[in-house]
């Protein structure tokens, strides 16, 4: 199900991008159950189409195409299945998934993937550039492009709804979410701020700071 990517596979759902969303995640009550059941089973979307098929059982994505969704903020999970359905984000699997859900089964599956605990991430301080570091971290101001970290955190641990995790995430994921904006076909971050950083990008920049990204520590790291 959540299953969403940059094109038209199951692999992708959610995630890089910038300001504008709100919620906090309802703890595990009969709404986050309700979540867990449309995440097992699919809803209406039918069990082929269960979140868990890309994701996992325990949310983490499947290390390529498909994000975590473990952890990442409720209201950032929710802004993006309301965008699959009405094909603010387009996708033609997730678009056809979402869309066959009521918007409270759409809050409940939120729900229950921003409460799952967001994985430890093994970091590697020395495995970027410098030069990717620091444009993660500082942007370049002399090409117009704010810091990643602005908005992801130094960290990447995200910082409120509208502005998710990347650490974690697998790195062909964030690249692919890139490109899209890149090339405008993804489009749904508030004032244009995604589309307008991707295409000052190079395509060597766009992969290295995806896995600066995924390898961050997240959360509570140093």
């Amino acid at each position: 199900m959540l299953g969403i990517a940059g094109g038209s596979t199951m692999a992708a759902c959610l995630l890089l991008v910038g300001c504008g969303a709100s919620g906090e995640a309802p703890g595990r009550d009969p709404f986050t159950a309700t979540g867990e059941l449309i995440a097992l089973s699919g809803g209406e979307a039918g069990a082929r189409n269960a979140c868990f098929t890309c994701h996992g059982l325990a949310g983490l994505g499947d290390g390529e195409g498909a994000p975590r969704l473990a952890g990442l903020p409720y209201g950032y999970l929710a802004k993006q299945l309301q965008d699959y359905a009405d094909g603010r984000r387009p996708d033609p699997t997730m678009h056809a998934i979402a869309g066959k859900l009521s918007q409270s089964e759409r809050l409940s599956v939120a729900a229950w993937y921003a409460a799952m605990p967001a994985p430890d991430v093994a970091y590697g301080e020395d495995a970027a550039s410098p030069a990717i570091a620091a444009l993660y971290q500082n942007g370049d101001p002399a090409r117009g492009l704010l810091a990643c970290a602005r908005c992801h955190g130094a960290a990447g641990e995200g910082r409120g709804p509208a502005n998710p995790p990347l650490a974690g995430q697998p790195a062909p994921y964030l690249a692919e979410q890139l490109r899209l904006w890149q090339d405008a076909k993804r489009r749904n971050s508030p004032q244009q701020v995604m589309l307008s950083i991707s295409q000052r990008l190079t395509e060597a920049e766009i992969a290295a700071l995806s896995d600066y990204a995924a390898g961050l520590p997240g959360q509570g790291a140093p």
